[in-house]
């Protein structure tokens, strides 16, 4: 097998390495790009807007990828099977449930971290994760869309987001379908908006289920480059927002 290329090693405030000399499918970490740099705002923005990521575990260094293809959700091809479409029905016709944005990012991203992953030991959104997606949410460049159950948190993912395009960071639950009525309460205020990509980064048989699906590298980055150069919509969630995704039932009227 060939070896991998060279990792680009950055100091704080270089620029990243153009996107096509990240490892390739067949290295052992595909889509690897860069290691080192900084997580400060500005850092952040540049990588997003040029489909990079960081995803690293503590112990480690700074970490930067862009996979090739990437795993993209087309809000208008949410698959929303008959058991889920079941529960939001439910959850917006409940006077205690609830869809909020940004109403606890903090609480959200802590979630996510100490969330259970199948194959994973430990999480990759360390302190040092956390306090930088909290400077891009003080920043209005990262959300949560949250779910809410008789008052109490129960479900959650967070986003970054530049101009009109959504990154999806990760997400957690505490109960059956939580997080899939976060991810569908996300596609409806994206509808809504003219939002029409989530990127979700990897493939997932979750995501796939939901309706994602691979696209390569050069074609989503051409679409960023188009929706970052859009103004960005104000982000709040009201209920309307679901005929966006469903039409209402006679007891929702």
């Amino acid at each position: 097998m060939r070896s991998p290329p060279a990792l680009a090693i950055l100091q704080p405030g270089d620029p990243f390495p153009p996107v096509h000399k990240a490892w390739p499918a067949h290295s052992p970490a595909p889509g690897l790009l860069a290691a080192g740099g900084a997580l400060d705002v500005p850092t952040l923005l540049a990588a997003y807007s040029a489909t990079v990521f960081p995803w690293f575990s503590e112990g480690e260094p700074i970490l930067w990828w862009s996979p090739d293809p990437r795993m993209v959700l087309d809000v208008q091809r949410l698959r929303l099977h008959r058991s889920l479409r079941q529960a939001i029905r439910r959850f917006r016709a409940d006077p205690a449930c609830q869809v909020r944005i940004d109403s606890a990012f903090g609480q959200v991203i802590a979630a996510c971290a100490g969330a259970a992953r199948p194959g994973q030991n430990g999480t990759w959104i360390g302190p040092e994760m956390q306090a930088a997606y909290r400077a891009l949410h003080a920043a209005g460049h990262a959300h949560s869309v949250e779910t809410w159950i008789g008052g109490r948190l129960v479900a959650g993912l967070y986003v970054v987001a530049i101009g009109g395009a959504v990154f999806g960071e990760s997400m957690f639950t505490e109960v059956r379908d939580g997080s899939k009525i976060a991810l569908a309460a996300l596609a409806a205020f994206a509808r809504r908006h003219g939002l029409p990509l989530i990127d979700c980064q990897q493939n997932t048989r979750h995501l796939a289920f939901m309706g994602a699906a691979e696209m390569p590298r050069a074609q989503f980055a051409r679409q960023v480059a188009r929706l970052t150069a859009l103004p960005a919509p104000r982000w709040g969630f009201e209920p309307v927002y679901w005929n966006a995704l469903l039409p209402p039932s006679p007891a929702d009227r």
